[in-house]
């Protein structure tokens, strides 16, 4: 295998923490980061982005081997990830650092999600119109080391978060187990 058929993914899905396990030991998943993206603050920290006022969305970078794990399967595991109707944040993280967003990174990638946000929109699982944006993918800045593999470096805190939060009872009752 060679480099050029490792691709990227990038989906803004509330809080970064909860959005690295549903993608983690997944065959052909080579690495998941977590940071920020889609703003106007070159490399911005956690705290400025927590303002609101950089733009930047709270994000994962997947790097995949798309033979392996094809992006459609991404796509499929990131909308089951999330409140796909909420335009305010995710759950009880508000505002803009916490919205949704799928970040595209060439035509295909650009397609495919547009494809899956319509069978979404037309399958009636939501009486809400889908507000996730589908997005250029921009600089992605790497979030701060302790951001990095939260659920195994504080797993307690983690469940408690992803309970609390009320992202675990979501996805049980709108996508199921």
């Amino acid at each position: 295998m060679t480099n050029n058929e490792i691709k990227k993914a990038t989906f803004a899905g509330g809080c970064f923490w909860c959005m690295v396990t549903p993608f983690v030991e997944q065959a052909g998943i080579r690495q998941i980061l977590s940071g920020y993206t889609g703003g106007h603050v070159e490399n911005p920290s956690y705290e400025e982005v927590c303002t609101n006022e950089t733009g930047h969305l709270e994000a994962v970078e997947i790097t995949y081997d798309p033979e392996v794990f094809p992006y459609e399967k991404l796509l499929s595991i990131f909308w089951s990830q999330i409140d796909p109707t909420d335009a305010g944040g995710q759950f009880h993280d508000r505002g803009e650092s916490y919205k949704t967003a799928i970040f595209y990174h060439n035509e295909e990638q650009k397609q495919l999600a547009e494809k899956s946000k319509k069978e979404l929109e037309e399958s009636d699982r939501f009486e809400k119109p889908i507000v996730t944006e589908i997005r250029k993918a921009s600089t992605f800045y790497t979030a701060e080391d302790y951001h990095q593999d939260y659920y195994k470096k504080n797993p307690l805190h983690y469940k408690m978060y992803k309970k609390g939060s009320g992202r675990e009872d979501f996805i049980k009752n709108n996508w199921g187990e």
